[in-house]
């Protein structure tokens, strides 16, 4: 059994639907959302008794409120639609007699935008039949009539019977993720205001476990009082997390440590917390590989170290499309799960560690590599004959010697419109067997060791 509510002009945004909710939890929204809602009934009638007695209710409540509706309650959706887009007052149809209910309707009542019936022209072409209400619609041979019209005209004829074209798909109420309160002392220190954030925080937690949603950006708020014409009204602060996450602790430990890095001008007197939701995480684990660390942990983890380095001095190393040497960039640390790598039949990276080159028997690790040091170290080079003959360092762990065999120079030079370099390279092994690369600045004359070769 279902019901239909039309409200007339001029009703509240969203009031229609409010009313509609007090009497069932699955409401589909119109078009028009504030004055078209249908609703399904069933299983009501051991709350409020039979249809007449729920559409006398339904029509109470709304006038308490202020609104002037007609009710229509049928045993299918677009039935009840229908009629009380035709009658005022209050309807109501026993299940199994809506086609005869709907014989006398004008046939124009589908080409309402309510119904999303395209092309409007059809109503044309039945006047032209001669057909003019959903009765002699609903009569003619459906055969014949996809012969001439298609699925749009077997269309008009399914609600000119009173039949559903889908399942009610119930319009969800907009739900706010938030929590705020006002504080009876402006606070001024990070210590008081976690507790505020843990108070906060507890209730949006629970919150959205109950609807299985994570949180994807943090939202923070900070009322201030006003100190000066300088001083800001409000001190918002956006964090995006990596992934849906809801534990209350680790938000506010993440809220905590990016105002530990922004820190409010002036005193706060009112805290608000919101987020955005979004479907919650499914996390299949793996008994061949090591896990990753949980998305919290991580979050927890790069936040403390944003807060003590700087949000552009923590990631991971990116290659940059360039001939100068040692160039890269920081983009954001997004560990790779190498079952996923397995499973596309990528070649596995540095983020997952070396087991990650055993998952493919095709697989190798590289024979020979450069391991780059982060700042070249000075070297004392004597050269003969063009070429490096003895190399010595000044740095614990390094052994020079003599050059027992040398590629090289590779000149290269670039970027001299700024800070550009301009040097020549070589490959040394000295008598020790360890082999290096070593540069010699141009504009300088001065020699540096850049990587040892693994």
């Amino acid at each position: 059994m279902f019901g239909a509510l039309l409200a007339a002009e001029g009703t509240l945004p969203g009031a229609l639907a409010d009313v509609a909710r007090e009497f069932s939890p699955r409401i589909d929204i119109g078009s028009q959302p504030d004055r078209d809602v249908a609703l399904d009934l069933s299983g009501v009638e051991r709350l409020f008794g039979d249809a007449r007695t729920i559409a006398d209710e339904l029509r109470r409540t709304a006038a308490d409120r202020g609104i002037r509706v007609r009710v229509a309650i049928a045993g299918t959706r677009t039935a009840a639609r229908l009629l009380v887009r035709h009658r005022v007052g209050l309807t109501v149809i026993e299940p199994g007699n809506e086609a005869a209910a709907l014989a006398a309707l004008p046939i124009a009542l589908v080409a309402d935008p309510a119904f999303t019936i395209e092309p409007h022209d059809l109503l044309a072409t039945f006047r032209q039949w001669g057909v003019r209400t959903l009765g002699e619609l609903a009569a003619l041979p459906s055969d014949d009539l996809a012969a001439r019209l298609g699925a749009d005209g077997l269309m008009w004829q399914r609600l000119a019977r009173g039949e559903d074209p889908r399942p009610l798909v119930p319009s969800m109420p907009e739900e706010r993720f938030a929590q705020s309160l006002d504080l009876e002392w402006p606070i001024e220190e990070l210590e008081p205001l976690s507790f505020v954030l843990s108070r906060l925080m507890e209730p949006l937690s629970v919150h959205l476990e109950r609807r299985d949603r994570g949180a994807a950006v943090l939202h923070v708020r900070l009322h201030l009082v006003k100190i000066d014409d300088t001083t800001p009204e409000v001190h918002e602060r956006l964090l995006q997390l990596p992934a849906p996450m809801r534990d209350a602790r680790t938000l506010r430990t993440l809220a905590l440590l990016d105002l530990e890095s922004n820190p409010p001008p002036a005193p706060i007197d009112r805290v608000e917390v919101a987020v955005d939701p979004t479907p919650g995480r499914i996390v299949q684990f793996s008994l061949l590989t090591r896990a990753l660390p949980t998305p919290e942990r991580l979050s927890t983890l790069l936040a403390r170290l944003h807060a003590l380095m700087g949000e552009t001095r923590c990631g991971s190393p990116a290659l940059v499309d360039s001939w100068k040497p040692g160039v890269f960039e920081m983009k954001s640390f997004a560990p790779v799960d190498a079952n996923v790598v397995q499973a596309s039949g990528l070649r596995p990276g540095p983020a997952l560690g070396p087991e990650a080159w055993s998952l493919r028997p095709d697989s190798k690790p590289p024979r020979l590599a450069l391991r780059r040091f982060r700042h070249p170290i000075p070297a004392r080079v004597r050269v003969k004959d063009a070429q490096p003959e003895y190399v010595a360092f000044d740095r614990r762990g390094l052994s020079g010697g003599g050059v027992e065999s040398c590629a090289g120079p590779w000149r290269t030079t670039g970027d001299w419109w700024r800070e550009g370099w301009d040097r020549d390279e070589w490959d040394v092994t000295v008598s020790g067997g360890t082999t290096y690369r070593l540069f010699r600045a141009r504009d300088t004359d001065r020699w540096f060791v850049e990587g040892v070769v693994d």
